[in-house]
């Protein structure tokens, strides 16, 4: 159930259009739905404003469509992550109007009329004076984790900008773009390699900068632990690190973090 839902149930009890047990018994069938292989917390989107997401991997077509079908009719809308095709094929074909990126392995959906807020946690849920977040990344083999933060941020309702292969090698690159990065309103610097270029961007500007390193690079990288070291020993102040690849939660931690 999301804040909006339960405004408008509040309001017609204050009207008198609804009794209180009646609103009672709407607001009981709502924390958690037991499926034959999944429990669906219905009530995450009113304690954090957003429904719960699907995790795809490990998941059948079946049952991803099942638990996808259940949270767009109480909430109007989801986010499936780390999807493979024959979900993506599936969902589309389901849900019109889903949008699937194949390079981000996400699936997201909105039922018409259904309006998303400008962070998780906004009381509001409404359009407009939104905070942008810019997405940087080290190389363009990044993409697939910055995609996956930028889908995430537009299931959420905000607006993104991107910075693509901007990375250190060539660092002039990124220098070139600095008043993009002081326009955001938090920032989310994925990169594998090296994982330096977090730190160049938290010398840069004033608002959080949230580093993802990824899996991409040679040998010692080890698949990403190398750069995930590096961030967490950034001698930048105000740069915190995500796990490996994981964009989803970095956007999440961007969209709380430049909340109202």
């Amino acid at each position: 159930m999301i804040r909006a839902r339960v405004r408008a149930l509040l309001a017609e009890v204050a009207a008198g259009s609804t009794t209180v047990d009646d609103a009672l018994g709407r607001l009981d069938a709502e924390p958690i739905e037991a499926l034959s292989h999944s429990t669906i917390d219905h009530h995450r989107a009113l304690r954090s404003g957003y429904p719960e997401v699907i995790y795809g991997s490990g998941k059948t077509v079946e049952q991803v469509l099942e638990i996808s079908t259940s949270i767009a009719a109480r909430s109007g809308r989801f986010l499936v992550t780390r999807t493979d095709a024959a979900q993506r094929t599936a969902l589309t074909a389901k849900f019109e109007g889903a949008i699937a990126n194949a390079t981000a392995r996400t699936v997201r959906w909105r039922a018409p009329g259904v309006v998303t807020g400008a962070a998780p946690h906004r009381a509001a849920e409404r359009e407009g004076d939104l905070r942008q977040v810019v997405i940087v990344t080290a190389g363009t083999s990044d993409l697939p984790t910055a995609e996956e933060a930028a889908e995430t941020l537009a299931a959420l309702g905000m607006p993104v900008s991107r910075l693509t292969d901007v990375g250190v090698a060539g660092i002039h690159r990124l220098l070139a773009k600095t008043d993009t990065l002081q326009s955001a309103s938090a920032v989310i610097v994925i990169a594998g390699m090296d994982g330096a270029l977090p730190s160049v961007v938290g010398g840069l500007v004033r608002v959080p900068v949230i580093a993802v390193p990824t899996s991409v690079g040679y040998g010692a990288s080890f698949g990403g632990l190398a750069a995930l070291l590096t961030m967490l020993n950034s001698c930048a102040s105000g740069v915190v690190v995500c796990n490996i690849d994981n964009g989803f939660g970095a956007a999440m931690a961007a969209a709380r973090a430049v909340g109202e």
